[in-house]
């Protein structure tokens, strides 16, 4: 009998730019997609800031390296290139410290580089109008002294230069059709796992009670509260409205500033704050909604993102308002709920009319699951991956 060779494990290394926030859910979810397709999968990254967020699932090595401003941090990159074991490299962002160390270890180890862009890195920063010309004194503070600009390892004038290398790296992926004009690439959308997120596992009025929301029309919004969001339009709807049971509930999420703080202040009535959780607590959290909002605005920010609360939503079959920015209306189809970005009065409008027809939310946002499934689930997104790393 001939026995047949026995297939080689292929190993991939995923770069995060920064575990302690800076896309690191997309690292998580390219991780279990890379699983789906048999890679035995180690997530390697610097961590600027006290813990890891969100927290990383238990199944997935987490390797987190201390990050630091330059100098320092060249010691950090050696100590995450010893790191990197994989067949594959996929780098979370064009940054220095995820992109910028797998074309390092490209040079040095020979190995393949895959790109996965979240997000435009310079539309935070002016997009392409912003130029770096300081004076020379000015260039002399930001390298010399411990707190100069370009001490920091992701200054926009890193980003600015690692654009200019994305052409370097072996296959790219991004998650939205904006930046897959800009850069090229296969769309690999901003899915989720529908298995995890299967509202069928899930009460909603149980959610709500220990979440101490019984009482209240919930309305959720799963993320960083930041002015491209569009949260400042759902509030003052709810001003418009004025019916004392609604409530805004925000989840988790990063405080980069203090924005939050802002809206907190001004619509305290209005806003409920629940913590982080980790990852695979989430969809119980959902599971309390009667409707996700995503009210991005229309900004260059916003236009090159693709929600990850829009997934949340339609894998947990929920009704979803959301506007007519960047990719949401063709990820939503006819499952949704889509108003004009900015525009407050149509948002209560259509708050008001899903809540007197809430069976009818309920159905399309059964019909949103359906969707997901089909088309942003793991299993969609891993024959999406197999095709586009198949040359490496």
């Amino acid at each position: 009998m001939t026995l047949k060779p026995k297939r080689k494990i292929l190993k991939v290394s995923v770069l995060a730019p920064d575990l302690a926030g800076g896309g690191t859910t997309r690292v998580f979810l390219v991780a279990r997609v890379f699983q789906k397709l048999n890679y035995q999968v180690k997530i390697v990254g610097c961590q600027f800031g006290e813990q890891i967020y969100p927290e990383p699932p238990a199944d997935i090595p987490v390797y987190s390296i201390p990050g630091f401003n330059y100098p320092q941090m060249l010691d950090s990159a050696h100590k995450i290139l010893d790191e990197i074991d994989g067949d594959l490299v996929c780098a979370i962002k064009p940054r220095p410290t995820s992109f910028g160390i797998a074309l390092l270890n490209k040079i040095i180890k020979q190995k393949p580089v895959l790109l996965d862009i979240d997000d435009w890195e310079m539309s935070w920063e002016g997009g392409d109008a912003w130029k770096y010309r300081p004076s020379l004194r000015q260039l002399g503070r930001d390298i010399l002294k411990s707190e100069g600009e370009l001490r920091k390892p992701n200054h926009r004038f890193y980003l600015q230069k690692m654009e200019k290398l994305v052409k370097f790296a072996n296959a790219i992926t991004v998650d939205t059709k904006f930046l897959q004009n800009r850069f090229g690439g296969t769309y690999l959308p901003n899915g989720k796992d529908t298995s995890l997120f299967d509202p069928a596992q899930y009460n909603a009025e149980v959610s709500r009670a220990r979440y101490g929301l019984s009482e209240y029309r919930v309305l959720m919004f799963p993320g960083t509260a930041r002015p491209h969001k569009g949260l400042e339009d759902v509030l003052q709807a709810l001003d418009i409205l004025n019916q004392p049971d609604f409530r805004l509930v925000i989840v988790g999420g990063r405080k980069p500033d203090d924005y939050e703080d802002q809206l907190l202040k001004q619509w305290e009535r209005w806003i409920i704050k629940l913590p982080r959780f980790p990852l695979d607590a989430m969809p119980e959290v959902i599971a309390a909604a009667h409707l996700i909002v995503v009210p991005q605005r229309d900004a260059p920010i916003a236009v090159a993102q693709c929600p990850l609360k829009l997934s949340d939503g339609m894998a947990m079959a929920k009704p979803i308002l959301s506007t007519k920015v960047g990719d949401i209306p063709e990820m939503l189809g006819d499952t949704g709920y889509l108003v004009d970005p900015n525009a407050p009065e149509q948002i209560a409008e259509q708050i008001q009319w899903i809540f007197e027809h809430l069976n009818e939310g309920n159905e399309r946002g059964m019909r949103a699951r359906k969707r997901c499934i089909e088309y942003y689930s793991l299993d969609a997104m891993s024959a999406i991956l197999s095709e586009a790393i198949a040359g490496l």
